[in-house]
């Protein structure tokens, strides 16, 4: 198969004169294809959707708008343009030029960085198959393809890595991507939160608003290593990433407003009766969104994320803003403990607390959309407030694995866990109305009855744009 890189992937990475990486892309291509027409999103070869693509890296233009075919897609490959002098700017390298190529001694550790979230990025898709039968609007439709397509485009850039700087290595490991399949009991996902199901809209906007903010904040890290390829594949991909939290966080929003609505509408607070979905019942998807997604980064001390820091490979959140001397050779940095029936703080050697920085600075950028959404609630006079629950609660790894907490952080015991959880999470009932709301709706510019429309088009579009057209 013979592929014209720059007509079919878009590129600034040169695939067109590397003949080693193009027979390795021509290889994979098929498998890629393959897997997008089996569990990408279902039903949508035949639609036409106004997507945005990206074209290169430059501020002013970097992706153009039109009608695309879903399976023509052209998912291209782009690197931040490179730093004239960039150096390493923490660990034991610090002050030292970026590499170019792998470091021996780290290859494997890079490796196996790049595999876990490349990972992440197919299986959101996979995750995400079965969603656009029951769109809300053809604006949302929309926004989930292109969430999906840009996803796909993700895997490309975590692939070219693989493949263009791993060899043999990193192809198996790209063939092992489309191999492994969300919620698989063979062959599943990496992380947890990837294998979880998003059956409705409600789980695809917490998950695009707290799953998604996970992914920005990990490449926000690897946008800071020292292995400038891989920084400049991240700092590129940071700028689709924003969209998909736009989307969680506006599609979020314009529930709350139709809630707080229909609650003044019907002076009542009993709104299932009239079809939209009930502030507590959406507490309880927050609390479990957010506690799934707080898991992904990791243990709370990590000799595995200390490492990767000394090795210069991963870093901090806007690592150069941070007022310390970037090795954390003597730091300290607070980490939660659990002592009884109270969690604690403890000072912890900084260089394990790594992943607990990422998770802090994670938490207080997950506040800002739970207060925008307290102000439609306020605004609309209605008397409850939404929440983000503690780090503790309902924890599947760190140190909170096992503990039972209320979302206020309080211990309690397993009985009490089994008594209330079902005012904590959702229920299997909770869920089954959720779905029950989920008719599609398809024709432009309507809107299912839970949501609101959104404040604006796309791209300057009228809300009742063909946002997808169907044959």
């Amino acid at each position: 198969m013979s592929i014209d890189y720059q007509e079919m992937i878009p590129n600034n990475v040169g695939l067109g004169e590397d003949r080693r990486l193009r027979r390795a892309l021509e290889q994979w291509l098929p498998g890629f294809q393959r897997w997008w027409r089996e569990l990408g999103p279902a039903d949508s070869d035949s639609l036409d959707v106004y997507l945005r693509t990206a074209i290169s890296v430059e501020p002013g233009g970097w992706a153009n708008y039109g009608y695309v075919r879903m399976p023509d897609y052209r998912w291209g490959i782009f690197l931040a343009h490179p730093e004239p002098d960039r150096r390493i700017n923490f660990g034991m390298h610090k002050g030292d030029p970026v590499w170019r190529q792998v470091p021996g001694e780290y290859r494997a550790d890079l490796r196996r960085l790049i595999v876990t979230q490349g990972d992440t990025e197919p299986a959101s898709v996979e995750q995400q198959r079965h969603l656009g039968k029951t769109c809300p609007s053809l604006y949302d439709l929309r926004n989930l393809f292109q969430v999906n397509v840009e996803e796909g485009r993700h895997l490309w850039a975590m692939v070219y890595l693989l493949h263009g700087f791993f060899g043999r290595d990193g192809r198996e490991e790209a063939e092992a991507m489309l191999e492994r399949h969300s919620g698989d009991p063979d062959r599943p996902r990496i992380l947890n939160a990837f294998n979880e199901e998003t059956p409705d809209w409600l789980s695809y906007f917490m998950f695009t608003y707290f799953t998604d903010r996970d992914g920005k904040f990990q490449l926000a890290a690897l946008a800071e290593s020292g292995f400038d390829p891989l920084s400049r594949t991240c700092r590129f991909m940071l700028t689709e990433e924003a969209h998909h939290m736009f989307v969680g966080e506006t599609g979020l929003g314009r529930v709350v407003q139709r809630t707080c609505e229909a609650m003044n509408e019907h002076t009542t607070d009993e709104v299932r009766k009239h079809g939209v979905i009930d502030l507590p019942t959406f507490q309880k998807y927050l609390n479990f969104h957010f506690s799934a997604s707080v898991d992904l980064f990791g243990q709370e001390l990590s000799t595995n994320a200390a490492s990767y820091y000394t090795m210069g490979l991963k870093g901090r959140f806007q690592e150069t803003r941070i007022g310390d001397d970037h090795t954390l050779a003597d730091a300290t940095y607070p980490a939660p403990e659990v002592k009884g029936e109270q969690v604690v703080l403890v000072a912890a050697p900084a260089l394990n607390a790594v992943n607990e920085r990422l998770r802090d600075d994670y938490i207080a950028d997950c506040r800002r959309g739970v207060d925008k959404w307290n102000e439609i609630i306020r605004g609309a006079g209605v008397d409850f407030e939404l929440t983000l629950p503690h780090r503790a609660f309902n924890r599947k790894i760190g140190v909170f694995a096992g503990v039972k907490a209320t979302p206020e952080g309080a211990i309690i015991t397993q009985a009490r866990w089994e008594r209330a959880r079902a005012n904590w999470l959702p229920t299997g009932a909770d869920r089954a109305y959720v779905e029950s709301l989920m008719a599609p709706v398809t024709e432009p510019g309507k809107m299912a009855n839970w949501i609101t429309p959104p404040a604006k088009g796309i791209n300057g579009k009228r809300l009742n744009y063909e946002y997808v057209r169907f044959d």
